[in-house]
């Protein structure tokens, strides 16, 4: 007595079902791309005997339905990918509506030891709908194996089901799509913020020192070579550091910067080099140092005359060999960065003190950038004053649109021992303390109107700083004015008779401010 043939998967075990289901819905949700789990879901229902062929209909972009996913007898499967969507899944896509077919005819290809050749095929047809938003947007075609009794409700209901789960992971997958454009963008949109706020270009300064360091970065910028730039605290150096990195061809990679200064002794080798969970009490996970986070661009040590004699070594080794370990790890990994180092230090002095390594100083001292101190360019004071005027301006919503001539002779005048970071904070004050549009004398800082040390302002009586503030405000409103004494006098709500009594107190030249004729 012979075996009875295995019966094709029915649906009438409902444990069974859920199972599939389940294992089916764990592949689509699992799945970091959609199209490779849909092949393997009809895959698992070919080898479940649940469908003879089977097909996943997707509405592209352009509108136009295409096969995700298909298998079938022989190569069927594999070839259908490449073809158009039959006739009952193209129109179950489109109405959303579902599909049955009791009694389906098809020509199958079968592989035979002498050759292939048709014969039809009757099988019964399942197409149910995809849907995203209580849209359609495609369809799920399947084959099942003929049986007269089958009960065709519960494996539409079956195969619905499965579509909703492939509904839910389309939307799954589109919304990771969406997210992952939106955050390439916002990348985009950093980087080209980033490289407008430190184009070469925006650098501010005409005075001949600076022009000689324009110079030194328009040279260096475009090859690989490590650059130390010197100069006091202020007077920004991180500033030409980023220049040179986004003037670079490795732009597009990532600009790293270590401020030596800021971190204990202890932490900077770690903070460099990383470190492998367990190196020590506390590594609790790998953690990546600042070499891997640069790799491709530029690494920036700031105040690097800070860095302790040991990690001086370790540092040197780097530079030399372009390699390096982990904490507490034994992989090398090679290093493909490029240095460029700030000190605001005398090395040569720190070298001669045994503070520094000479050995070091010499790898680090490549190509040498001096930027000077304010003091050393006067004439760039005005310059840098209007362009922070203008940004602070923005930035808290102040229409000022310039500072009156007493205020400039005031910023031209003190020797600014902060530099231009000074400058900076003074202008922000100024900015945000001034309630007009132009900013006078009294809107700058205590210390440059009335500190000793600066010669900014003389000592002088009550009685004279009024008529010198009086001054300062008849003159702006002659400049707004171009020199017209009655217009000036409704500026500063008076009449034109005190604004010609005062002029000829002061001694002011009103004509000075009339525009020229032709």
């Amino acid at each position: 007595m012979g075996l009875a043939p295995e019966r094709p998967r029915d649906f009438d075990m409902e444990a069974e079902q859920l199972a599939l289901l389940l294992e089916i819905s764990q592949g689509l949700s699992g799945a970091p791309q959609l199209n490779p789990a849909l092949e393997r879901a009809l895959e698992k229902l070919e080898s479940e005997r649940v469908v003879v062929r089977g097909a996943v209909v997707l509405r592209g972009e352009d509108g136009d339905l295409r096969i995700a996913a298909a298998v079938g007898p022989s190569s069927e499967g594999k070839r259908a990918r490449n073809e158009p969507a039959d006739g009952v899944a193209a129109r179950v896509a489109r109405s959303g509506r579902p599909a049955v077919v009791p009694a389906f005819t098809r020509n199958a290809v079968l592989s035979r030891g002498d050759g292939a050749r048709s014969r039809s095929l009757l099988t019964t047809q399942v197409c149910v709908p995809i849907l995203l938003e209580q849209q359609p947007v495609g369809a799920m075609s399947v084959e099942l194996e003929y049986q007269e009794s089958r009960d065709h409700e519960a494996a539409q209901r079956f195969f619905t089901a499965l579509a909703g789960m492939i509904g839910e992971a389309l939307k799954a997958q589109r919304a990771i799509e969406a997210d992952r454009l939106r955050l390439v963008e916002e990348n985009n949109r950093l980087r080209r913020q980033l490289l407008e706020r430190y184009a070469f270009s925006n650098l501010v300064g005409t005075s001949g020192p600076m022009r000689q360091a324009y110079e030194q970065i328009a040279q260096v910028a475009p090859t690989d070579t490590t650059v130390l730039i010197r100069g006091e605290s202020g007077t920004g150096k991180e500033l030409i550091a980023h220049a040179i990195h986004y003037a670079s061809p490795r732009a597009k990679k990532p600009f790293v910067k270590l401020s030596l200064a800021s971190i204990p002794d202890s932490l900077v080798e770690s903070e460099l080099f990383g470190y492998e969970k367990g190196a020590f009490t506390g590594a609790l996970a790998r953690k990546r140092g600042r070499f891997e986070l640069a790799e491709g661009g530029t690494l920036f040590f700031d105040e690097i005359g800070e860095l302790n004699g040991a990690t001086q070594v370790k540092l040197l080794r780097v530079l030399q060999e372009r390699e390096f370990e982990r904490l507490g790890g034994t992989q090398t990994i090679r290093s493909n960065v490029r240095i460029v180092a700030a000190t605001n230090k005398n090395l040569e002095t720190a070298i001669a003190a045994r503070e520094f390594r000479e050995d070091l100083y010499y790898r680090l001292n490549v190509f040498s950038i001096f930027v000077p101190p304010l003091r050393d360019r006067r004439p760039d004071v005005l310059l840098l004053a209007e362009h922070f005027l203008s940004k602070y301006s923005r930035q808290h919503g102040k229409p000022i649109r310039r500072i009156a001539t007493p205020a400039i002779d005031i910023l031209m005048s003190y020797h600014w021992p902060g530099n231009v970071r000074e400058l900076e904070n003074t202008m922000e004050r100024a900015v945000l303390t001034c309630e007009g549009a132009v900013i006078h004398g009294h809107h700058l800082p205590p210390t440059l109107q009335t500190a000793e040390s600066s010669g900014t302002l003389l000592q002088t009586s009550l009685s004279d700083a009024i008529e010198q503030y009086e001054k300062d405000l008849i003159l702006d409103a002659l400049k707004s004015a171009r020199g017209n004494r009655a217009r000036a006098a409704r500026i500063l709500g008076t009449t034109g008779r005190i604004v010609n009594y005062k002029v000829r107190k002061y001694r002011i030249d009103w004509r000075r401010f009339r525009e020229p004729t032709t």
